[in-house]
């Protein structure tokens, strides 16, 4: 064999010396399995085992990286930061290196080393800051701590401007380099066998954690701030040297400033943690000293793995050996004709699945190859020809490293002392003990999300108790079967008779999209208001009393829009801007400028003190008649699901926004400004809703982006069906209240528990 294959494989992690393939979720992967499934918008993990096993990989890891001297906070932000700026200047040199040894090197290897730090690193900075997706809920949207951390959420993704997230900062970087087949979604990212498994692991536990906020909110923000104050990621540090303006490298950075002004990543996040700390005590403080920990030791270890697989790389025959490796599964089915040396290649292909050394040997010794002429080799001109056997078997990805193998050759055969498999293992490359031998960090994480919930739980016994559950992300299979059905009932009495009655949206929408409608409309509202100008206002006990039963739902203001401060949907062509309305609903971070905090300054004038949102209490108040709960539980439902009634939503979402512009608004504001009462809820949703530039336009826009794609055609997904599902969701803001309506609502629960 030739010397320098058996070096290449000597310095790589357990995973790639035992030469598993690097799978598919479920398939050898579990840090695929784990991160396929976190990245899912509508994912629901399982409460008990699942979090026992987090907390165990979280607790085996931070415990390993303890020191005495780490105690606090400030130490470890510098022990993360020292790390860091020493971290990259390794993987820098690795660049000079080449340049020094130029003449040494392989043509392409710049490229070589450019590819396989980015592809390394895109499990992580595909998803830079998406950690932070669920821990603003509906039951805390008004918590000082939580619009802390959603300001510093909303920065990441980059709030109100589709594909300007960090995430999509990187996904440009991999399409510039042609490395973004299995990019988007990120869930897809699992299928790219080029990525090894371990760099699944950190990102995979880490959203894996954001799924259930309520369980890691201490771990997450200390494992943000780790990555904060790391800066960079190492293995970028040599990519930027090499192409330093392919890429938004400031945005890349998970501290890097996406504002001219205010605090940084760094500093809001602290910010954060101190307020935590200030909560919870002790507590909340070892929580996030532990994410912290886990984050940091985490990291060191796979910029370790990449940087030796970085060094491996420096010889084609590390390339090649993991090429025969991928493809090895498939080419075995085949060439049992085909002898080299005596034996079918397909079985050197079956056995080149856990040592390619040998395979690559016989093939050096082979008339299949040139060595130093890849040009003058059969393997690349004759088999893989327009008329060869394996015509398009191989990309022209991977023909340059095939190419860049044979060149690399030596003229004259090695020594048998350096050739055969038994220099291989000599030389520290994989043997097939070494699977065995290998643990894999997620196995039991993995293990708990298949097994699921340990019981389904309880149903919600009716509105109120269903109100309460509903205020958290996380869920259990029966709470979350209920939401499912009360929504499917909800649509189904939406859409009753619709057919039959005139409503506001067209029957079909055109190509010259909603804004003129919407500006029509406006005009009606106006219109409206002008002629309803004489009739007297309500009394100030009715004032009150609206003001009171509608609090089941401006207190949870954007709930039905939720599902959208997932990352990939609120930086989404649809998605950001329904995140921005929901970021605008909750104050930008600002809690003067928070609607429900508002809405409860106006309460507390008319003599109104409710118990927190969240609370059971506030449920179960006395005070609110049951049917005040109706609207608010379907908000509440709904926006849990943002894919399954993306449709249904958008038209929630533009009824929503539409409803109070320009009239109801305005009445309302000479009602509550007769008797006393601050206006400035109504004020300011009057503003921030208008049809121009507001909430209303958004929303409007977020339609004609989804109809536009849809292809003109009759069925299922298309743009009629599509559009019809809309108006359902239009209506669902008032649905009808006849008895036929509310049966088929009945009727659509009940087919839907039989089933």
């Amino acid at each position: 064999m030739h010397s320098q294959q058996a070096a290449a494989t000597a310095t790589l992690p357990a995973e790639h010396q035992a030469g598993r393939p690097h799978g598919l979720p479920g398939d050898g992967g579990s840090a695929r399995t784990v991160y396929a499934y976190a990245t899912d918008p509508e994912a629901s993990l399982p409460e008990g085992g699942f979090v026992k096993e987090v907390r165990a990989v979280l607790r085996r890891h931070a415990t390993a990286a303890a020191t005495d001297d780490d105690n606090t906070l400030d130490a470890l932000v510098r022990q993360a930061a020292d790390w860091g700026a020493g971290e990259r200047p390794r993987f820098r040199t690795l660049v000079d290196a080449e340049e020094e040894e130029a003449g040494d090197r392989p043509e392409g290897h710049h490229q070589v080393l450019v590819r396989r730090a980015v592809l390394g690193c895109a499990p992580l900075a595909l998803l830079s800051g998406a950690w932070l997706q669920w821990l603003s809920a509906p039951g805390n949207a008004d918590d000082p701590l939580v619009l802390r951390i959603l300001a510093l959420y909303a920065s990441d993704v980059g709030a109100g401007h589709p594909a300007a997230s960090r995430g999509s900062a990187y996904l440009e970087l991999l399409r510039r380099l042609r490395l973004a087949e299995n990019a988007a979604p990120a869930a897809r990212l699992t299928g790219d066998q080029r990525i090894p498994d371990g760099a699944f692991r950190l990102p995979a536990l880490l959203l894996a954690m954001s799924r259930r906020p309520d369980d890691f909110r201490g771990e997450i923000l200390g494992a943000d701030l780790c990555l904060r104050a790391v800066g960079p990621l190492p293995a970028l540090a040599l990519v930027q040297e090499v192409l330093p303006t392919e890429a938004d490298w400031a945005t890349l950075a998970p501290a890097g400033r996406r504002e001219a002004e205010g605090p940084s990543p760094v500093e809001r996040c602290r910010a954060a943690v101190a307020a935590l700390v200030e909560r919870e005590g002790e507590r909340g403080a070892a929580a996030v000293r532990s994410g912290f920990r886990w984050m940091l030791a985490g990291l060191r270890d796979w910029s370790q793995a990449l940087h030796a697989e970085l060094v491996a790389a420096g010889d084609p025959a590390f390339d090649m050996a993991e090429l025969m490796r991928l493809r090895a599964r498939e080419g075995a089915v085949y060439h049992h004709q085909f002898l080299l040396e005596g034996k079918p290649l397909a079985r050197w292909l079956a056995e080149c699945r856990t040592d390619p050394g040998p395979l690559l040997d016989v093939l050096a010794r082979s008339k299949l190859i040139k060595p130093g002429r890849s040009g003058a080799s059969s393997l690349v001109r004759g088999l893989v020809g327009e008329r060869g056997p394996m015509f398009r078997v191989f990309s022209p990805e991977d023909l340059t490293v095939i190419r860049r193998w044979i060149d690399s050759l030596p003229a004259r055969p090695v020594e048998a002392s350096e050739a055969g498999p038994e220099g291989v293992r000599a030389g520290g490359s994989p043997g097939q003990s070494s699977v065995a031998g290998t643990q894999d960090p997620l196995a039991a994480v993995a293990g708990a999300l298949r097994a699921g919930a340990r019981s389904p739980g309880r149903a919600p016994s009716g509105l109120r108790e269903a109100y309460h559950l509903l205020m958290n992300r996380t869920d259990t299979p029966a709470l979350r079967s209920w939401a499912m059905e009360y929504v499917a009932g909800w649509l189904a009495r939406s859409g009753h008779g619709m057919d039959r009655t005139a409503m506001p949206l067209p029957e079909r929408w055109g190509h010259e999209g909603l804004r003129p409608w919407l500006q029509a409309q406006h005009d009606r509202h106006g219109a409206e208001f002008e002629e309803n100008a004489a009739i007297p206002l309500p009394s100030k006990e009715a004032v009150v009393d609206d003001t009171v039963q509608t609090a089941p739902l401006t207190l949870i203001d954007g709930s039905w829009l939720q599902g959208f401060t997932d990352y990939e949907q609120a930086s989404s062509a649809i998605g950001h801007s329904l995140f921005e309305t929901y970021w605008d609903e909750l104050g930008n971070g600002e809690p003067h400028l928070n609607h429900p905090l508002i809405y409860r300054d106006v309460l507390k004038e008319m003599g109104v003190e409710l118990p927190p949102t969240a609370s059971a209490a506030f449920a179960q108040w006395p005070g609110f008649r049951e049917e005040s709960l109706e609207l608010p539980v379907y908000w509440l439902c709904v926006g849990r699901f943002p894919q399954t009634f993306l449709p249904e939503v958008l038209g929630l979402n533009l009824a929503m926004e539409l409803s109070g512009v320009g009239g109801t608004y305005r009445r309302a504001r000479l009602a509550l400004k007769a008797y006393g009462f601050s206006t400035r809820f109504v004020d300011i949703h009057n503003t921030i809703d208008n049809v121009a530039t507001g909430h209303s336009a958004w929303a409007a826009d977020a339609v004609d982006t989804l109809l536009a794609s849809l292809p003109d055609a009759p069925g299922p997904g298309a743009r009629a069906d599509v559009w019809s599902r809309v108006r359902v969701g239009y209506r669902s803001l008032n649905p009808p209240r006849s008895v036929g309506a509310r049966l088929a609502a009945r009727r659509t629960r009940f087919t839907g528990r039989r089933k």
